[in-house]
């Protein structure tokens, strides 16, 4: 099941995707039965981001090619960071340019969208916890990065999570294959059975953590190949089994003054 969420001129909601129809949900996160009523057809509504996160946690070096890259040894345990929430934006909205930054990088990934409030979960029992998968991009400020020594800056500026098109309730997460493509050109291909660290491993470990809440994304890591975007640019991360989310780059604002 494809579940996306939606505006049209009164409203935005969540709707299950059916070809080119949209039936409309109350709540994705308590119910996936179709409201009665009006259904949309694709055209006339504006996709928005699929979810609303109170937070994205994000995984860094959690593909062994990337860590085989960089040269650098596989981590015991897994490495976690937040964007914020404000980072969010959704299909074909632009990412913009980090005013403070001279690189600004695109990293490809699978997201992991929880279902409902996830505390102390056992690997077992990850799959309840989890609602579907959306294609995410891990925007980077990469000398920003660098210059703080931790990551809160790099990661963090608004537009810099870009996520959907939308949610797919029904794929096996540990064997998908990913792509980036900047202006029509591959640079990033791998597998998520690269993964060190799988999904299930993911939601347990992340929420003995923190308290993960409905709607909260999980950026999975990104494989090898990640570069450099600038002004003009448009960047898609395609996870066959999912779709195909794609941005354009904007110019820095200007914060002078």
């Amino acid at each position: 099941m494809q579940i996306g969420r939606f505006q049209d001129k009164t409203e935005i909601f969540y709707g299950v995707i059916e070809g080119n129809q949209v039936l409309p949900l109350d709540d994705p996160f308590v119910s996936l039965e179709p409201r009665t009523g009006k259904t949309y057809s694709l055209e006339e509504l504006e996709i928005l981001a699929p979810c609303q996160p109170t937070k994205a946690v994000c995984l860094g070096l959690n593909y062994r090619d990337h860590a085989e890259e960089f040269r650098l040894p596989l981590p015991e345990e897994p490495l976690i960071f937040l964007k914020p929430s404000t980072s969010v934006i959704g299909p074909l909205k632009p990412i913009v340019y980090a005013p403070w930054s001279h690189r600004v990088d695109y990293e490809a990934e699978l997201a992991v969208v929880i279902k409902k409030t996830a505390h102390n979960v056992r690997e077992a029992e990850a799959d309840e916890y989890t609602l579907g998968y959306t294609c995410a991009n891990d925007v980077t400020a990469r000398d920003l990065q660098g210059k703080d020594k931790q990551w809160t800056r790099a990661k963090s500026f608004d537009t810099f999570c870009p996520l959907g098109p939308h949610i797919e309730t029904d794929l096996d997460p540990d064997n998908q294959e990913i792509f980036l493509y900047l202006n029509g050109e591959l640079k990033q291909h791998s597998s998520t059975n690269r993964l060190i660290f799988p999904v299930a491993t993911l939601v347990a470990f992340i929420s003995r953590v923190m308290t993960l809440l409905p709607g909260d994304v999980i950026l999975t890591g990104t494989p090898s190949g990640v570069g450099k975007m600038k002004p003009g640019d448009i960047v898609e991360v395609v996870i066959p089994g999912i779709g195909r989310l794609k941005n354009q780059m904007a110019a820095a604002e200007d914060i002078s003054g």
